[in-house]
């Protein structure tokens, strides 16, 4: 759909050499080169030798229920 319209569109042409690209985007004053790659993260924690604390991975993700789960007395 066209932005300014509403009428809709058509692909009249795919073009994928990169010169012709290149001309006509220039053309319309749009950049011809890509947009930059977003910076690498860095280490994780794990792998970081500044850090030290590691997680307790024995220790259980939730704590015990302070009550004890009766099947039978469900019914």
């Amino acid at each position: 759909m066209c932005p300014r319209c509403g009428a809709g569109r058509r692909i009249r042409a795919f073009i994928a050499e990169t010169a012709p690209a290149r001309r006509i985007l220039s053309h319309i004053g749009e950049s011809a080169e890509p947009p930059r790659i977003a910076p690498a993260r860095g280490l994780p924690a794990s792998d970081d030798p500044t850090v030290d604390a590691l997680p307790n991975w024995e220790a259980p993700a939730q704590p015990s229920p302070e009550y004890v789960f009766d099947p039978e007395a469900q019914r």
